[in-house]
């Protein structure tokens, strides 16, 4: 018997796209996914660029996205500023801090990291560390290991999360996937319960392992970041595994009944 789901979530880098380049068959297979009618939200803990320059290189490369239809953890994590009224000091790209460029920046009260190459040197993390030996809530946007970019893997900003949680002896908050609360936010804009949606992504750990663990069916895509055997790796496995974005969409269309 079909099961009825309301909604897919969709990772974005590794799983449609990697930097400029469209992964083969996502663009017919997005269209053919809207085709069902299903409520759709893009959901991506990249934090190397904001939201509307995310939307501008999707849009650039060929996607048909609405900007409101994507829900980035660097949204999630100004959601949490705002709630307790931080000021953070920011490791964070520069293309990301639009974001946060109306926080206040004097009287600093916490840390936050996101992907930021260019910040993720001695200076920058030691005046981090001084902040939270001061008192200063250590925020993770993510605590991704790494990610894919076109010349192969790289270290995401999980690593140097971790040395600065060694070494101030605080533990992290993190906001983004694989956080529960990130994905029932996400669904929560769509009216939808985790039983009735699928999330699809190319990280094990992050994006269908903490999807599974919060009550979606999660679908793993081969390509991105994945290696093989990286199903193995989460527990419960994968409601499916798929070559590509495209043969996941095919296994929600074959699989699934959509909530009208």
């Amino acid at each position: 018997m079909s099961k009825r789901i309301g909604a897919v979530l969709i990772d974005l880098s590794g799983t449609i796209h990697v930097d400029d380049a469209v992964i083969p068959g996502s663009i017919e297979a997005l269209k053919k996914l809207r085709a069902t009618n299903v409520k759709i939200k893009f959901v991506t803990n990249t934090t190397k660029e904001s939201k509307r320059k995310l939307h501008e290189r999707l849009s650039r490369i060929g996607f048909d996205i609405h900007k409101d239809e994507i829900f980035t953890s660097l949204t999630a994590a100004r959601q949490l500023i705002d709630k307790r009224n931080l000021r953070p000091y920011m490791l964070i790209a520069d293309a990301a801090k639009e974001e946060f460029c109306d926080l206040p920046s004097e009287n600093l009260n916490a840390v936050l990291v996101g992907l930021a190459p260019e910040k993720f040197n001695y200076e920058h993390l030691t005046t981090a560390f001084r902040y939270i030996l001061e008192g200063a809530q250590l925020i993770a946007i993510h605590k991704a290991r790494y990610y894919k970019r076109s010349d192969g893997l790289a270290l995401g900003p999980g690593a140097f999360v971790a040395g600065l949680e060694y070494s101030t002896g605080c533990k992290a908050e993190a906001v983004g996937k694989p956080e529960a609360t990130f994905f029932k936010s996400a669904l929560e804009d769509l009216g939808c319960e985790p039983a009735e949606a699928v999330m699809i992504g190319d990280d094990a750990r992050d994006d269908v392992g903490g999807a599974m663990q919060t009550g979606l069916h999660g679908i793993l895509v081969k390509t991105g970041k994945y290696r093989a055997g990286d199903e193995d790796l989460v527990d419960p496995k994968p409601t499916f595994v798929a070559e590509d974005f495209a043969q996941a969409v095919n296994y929600i269309t074959e699989t699934f009944i959509v909530n009208q």
